[in-house]
């Protein structure tokens, strides 16, 4: 007996059209979900498409330029407070976290002498 194995039929290119007009959602649905999207206020994106110039400053004050993948000029390295004099640490802590202001004591008009200002009244 003689055995002959055909190729598995492939679909024409005109059905597998059909197919996914079929499965496409009506016109008025389409959302354009790309670059080419209106945004008013920012783009929507966690990622940015490029890498752009910043300059990073680090805690000595010395400065290198590198490509970052968000739009900044300065990006700086947190400043270790456990390396600092203690003095320098108190004064940039009470800087950042300053008292809470005094409350100020009401004028009375128990020292004033009401006639000097009776030219200024209403008659």
């Amino acid at each position: 007996t003689l055995t002959v194995t055909l190729p598995l039929a492939r679909p024409s290119p005109a059905s597998a059209l059909r197919l996914r007009a079929a499965c496409r959602p009506p016109l008025a649905a389409c959302v354009r979900s790309n670059s080419n999207r209106a945004a008013i206020g920012h783009l929507h994106r966690q990622l940015y498409g490029r890498l752009y110039p910043v300059l990073l400053v680090s805690t000595d004050g010395s400065t290198v330029r590198l490509r970052y993948g968000e739009p900044k000029r300065i990006l700086m390295l947190p400043l270790d407070s456990s390396t600092l004099p203690e003095a320098e640490r108190k004064a940039r802590l009470r800087r950042h976290f300053p008292s809470k202001p005094k409350a100020k004591e009401e004028e009375t008009f128990e020292g004033i002498d009401l006639d000097t200002y009776k030219k200024f009244w209403k008659k």
